[in-house]
């Protein structure tokens, strides 16, 4: 991204995007804009990531500003604290951020020039296209990125082995347990306090949580800060985590009939291309490959009665007499639980959705196998 900073000025007057971020086995490029352009700006983007050099005025100063963002998720809201042990709890494969900060203190260039080749010496690539693109063009950029990275008389990498390829897996919580866990703020000057509560779903359950969500949000909201006046945030939002669905919300509410109001909000058209390209790259992402869930969701919400809310909510929201465990350390709770199949590997898929826009959004998720390199 550095690199192409002047670059990507001109390509922006010209109506042309493009972000290259990091996965949790890889990274990720996406390019928008106006399609007659895009192939120009892909090629560009492609030939900077295959020739890559790490230049070490540059990386000192880079390193300087990952070590700042790093260190300022010590000062980050209570409730982002909150989420984010959250995830160290059921996201096996996820890092403390303060495990990266250590080892960034002692990173040199010379380490990421190891790094960066092994890395691309085996790859899988996962693509999205939609927007004013006809699927054999799509197939014709996806096929030209492939032969500069697969091909050649000395090919930069090689396809991963069935057998690396990586899932993100999601933590199994028993059923009828509460699992409790309270860790110190980590800002001493921040006085708030925060309350995540997490319940983890099947699909059904999935519906009749986001119908709670929808129904308690205003009002909880309402009651905790209007009220009460508590004074802090409150937060009542879906969770999904690789496939496996949740909420986690601070929450004070009874239940009303707001299932009409859902099912309208399922069956409103995507805003624009970009919303719309979002919503299908999470299903391909996670490996769910669910691209019609709205309407399976909006028929489980016709079947859903007022009764079977009120069980749900007294078997699932409300606080019982349930056994209740508490966990002294995230990562030897991780390592004691069952983990959630991955989606991932169900189906392949490939191809392009065709749209009346002048716009086109491509997205390259490249994932690789993690060698040891400080052997």
């Amino acid at each position: 991204m550095d690199y192409l900073n002047e670059y990507a000025y001109d390509a922006q007057v010209a109506g042309l995007y493009y972000a290259i971020s990091h996965t949790n086995n890889g990274f990720q490029v996406t390019l928008t804009g106006y399609s007659h352009k895009l192939e120009i700006l892909l090629d560009t983007v492609i030939a900077k990531i295959t020739t890559f050099e790490v230049k070490a005025d540059r990386f000192y100063v880079i390193k300087e500003l990952v070590i700042k963002e790093y260190e300022n998720y010590k000062f980050q809201q209570p409730y982002q604290q909150a989420m984010y042990h959250c995830s160290l709890l059921v996201k096996a494969g996820s890092w403390p951020w303060t495990d990266a900060l250590e080892v960034l203190s002692v990173l040199e260039p010379e380490h990421l020039s190891r790094f960066y080749p092994q890395i691309l010496s085996r790859i899988f690539i996962e693509y999205y296209a939609a927007g004013n693109i006809e699927s054999n063009e799509a197939e014709f950029m996806i096929q030209h990125v492939e032969d500069v990275v697969f091909m050649g008389t000395k090919p930069l990498s090689q396809a991963l082995f069935p057998s690396q390829h990586l899932t993100n897996r999601v933590v199994n919580l028993e059923k009828d347990v509460t699992y409790c866990y309270t860790k110190e703020g980590m800002n001493p000057s921040d006085e708030n306090s925060a309350l995540l509560h997490y319940i983890q779903d099947d699909f059904k359950l999935n519906i009749k949580l986001q119908l709670v969500a929808l129904i308690a949000k205003q009002p909880a909201f309402h009651q905790l800060r209007s009220v009460e006046q508590l004074g802090y945030i409150i937060v009542l939002m879906q969770r999904n985590d690789s496939g496996i669905r949740g909420v986690q919300f601070i929450i004070q509410s009874t239940v009303k009939s707001n299932v009409n109001a859902l099912i309208e909000m399922k069956l409103e058209k995507h805003g624009n291309l970009r919303k719309e390209s979002v919503y299908f790259w999470r299903e391909i992402q996670d490996g769910t490959l669910k691209f019609d869930r709205k309407d399976h969701e909006v028929v489980a919400l016709k079947q859903l009665s007022k009764a079977e809310m009120i069980q749900f909510f007294y078997e699932h929201i409300k606080a019982g007499e349930g056994k209740i465990v508490n966990i002294e350390d995230a990562f030897s709770f991780r390592r004691s639980r069952p983990l959630y199949g991955s989606f991932k590997g169900v189906r392949d898929i490939l191809g392009g959705i065709s749209l009346v826009d002048l716009f086109v959004i491509l997205l390259l998720r490249v994932s690789f196998f993690p060698y040891n390199t400080w052997a």
